[in-house]
């Protein structure tokens, strides 16, 4: 069975924020750190992932990416919205403590 995700990148602490969604995150964030793709993660360097949502279907995944496109940013940086759900990884570094 696949595994799909739902996950954001950011370019610095207080960045711009990229919403994505894949089934290999891997991969995925390897493209955005060499981008392979031209638009606006590769435009505003946003390879750093910060946080991911894991789903066993792909329309759970795509649904989930864009109730957080819906967001405004504000709510998109607030760590628990993203967090009060059960099956998501959030990686504070980039949002909190990165000083670049």
């Amino acid at each position: 069975m696949k595994t799909y995700f739902t996950y954001i990148t950011t370019n610095r602490k207080n960045g711009v924020l990229y919403t994505g969604m894949t089934n290999n995150l891997i991969i995925r964030t390897s493209q955005h750190k060499e981008k392979i793709f031209k638009g606006f993660s590769s435009k505003y360097n946003a390879d750093r992932l910060v946080w991911f949502e894991e789903f066993q279907w792909v329309h759970d995944a795509i649904i989930r990416e864009k109730e957080i496109k819906g967001w405004k940013r504000e709510k998109r940086l607030n760590s628990s919205n993203l967090s009060t759900r059960t099956g998501m990884i959030y990686i504070p570094n980039y949002l909190e403590s990165n000083t670049a």
